[in-house]
């Protein structure tokens, strides 16, 4: 199969960013009847400005625009969609950061709802964010089983708890897609050191789709450089700055032998993190 990352450059302008996404999905490079794997970044649909603006667009599993909007991507163009973020209800008027994962039919396969908040002060223009004033932290970790391989679900700040990544691999994961939005700050100083840590500690493939830029006449700005991170560490494919693909065609014969001849897991004497999967 083929792994594709679209990296963003995401405004608060819904109609204009589900139009770049497909007119990316019409011109993506792929052989005929190749599977392929699409990770879109985090809040690719609507990024930038005050996070209170999500809340307009919140829907529920019953009903969201943004939710259909997705999976009918995932159906028009025969791909297995990681759909960045989406808002979706929660209790106490706010939401969850939630990501979608699609089949080929547009059917949802899993979901995950972001399990770390933000809420950090920051060397840049927007200095303080706050994501609980308007999310809600998930309660599980992700790993679906597809016809693709085992694919664990995790959001940008999630990067920096490796207990999360460690108790997806323990669940089966393969694969660890990372619909992202780092601040330029944060992202120049750990992003790469993060991405390849993960990789290595768990033995799976990183997939790190990002957000890249001035966003909204500057209002935010962030780092970019989307990443796909095989589990020995190595970057097979990144693209640093500018919107559009990166690429690559994971080996999983490399994934068996380098679980084989380190078993890490079977080596660690500490206590397995106790969050459940779903």
């Amino acid at each position: 199969m083929q792994i594709s990352l679209l990296q963003c450059q995401s405004s608060r302008d819904v109609v204009a960013n589900l139009e770049f996404i497909e007119s990316q999905l019409e011109c993506l490079p792929r052989e005929a009847n190749e599977p392929q794997l699409v990770v879109l970044p985090e809040c690719s649909l609507l990024f930038g400005g005050h996070e209170r603006q999500q809340l307009q667009y919140a829907g529920d599993e019953r009903q969201s625009s943004l939710k259909s909007a997705l999976g009918a991507l995932a159906k028009r163009y025969d791909v297995y969609l990681v759909a960045g973020t989406i808002p979706m209800r929660a209790d106490e008027g706010r939401v969850y950061s939630r990501c979608y994962l699609f089949d080929n039919s547009g059917e949802v396969l899993g979901q995950y709802d972001k399990l770390h908040l933000f809420d950090v002060d920051v060397a840049d223009g927007t200095k303080e964010y706050r994501e609980s004033d308007t999310f809600c932290p998930g309660e599980h970790i992700s790993v679906v089983d597809t016809p693709l391989g085992k694919i664990g679900l995790a959001v940008c700040y999630d990067l920096r708890f490796p207990e999360l990544f460690r108790a997806m691999r323990l669940a089966g994961a393969e694969f660890i897609a990372l619909p992202s939005a780092f601040t330029k700050v944060t992202g120049e100083a750990h992003w790469q050191s993060l991405i390849q840590a993960r990789a290595i500690e768990t033995q799976c493939f990183l997939l790190a789709a990002a957000q890249w830029g001035q966003h909204n006449e500057g209002s935010r700005e962030t780092w970019g450089q989307s990443m796909i991170v095989d589990p020995w560490g190595q970057i097979m494919a990144q693209r640093q700055t500018g919107t559009g693909w990166i690429q690559a065609r994971p080996d999983m014969l490399q994934l068996q032998r380098i679980r084989r001849q380190m078993p890490v897991m079977e080596h660690n004497r500490f206590a397995a993190p106790s969050l459940t999967a779903r």
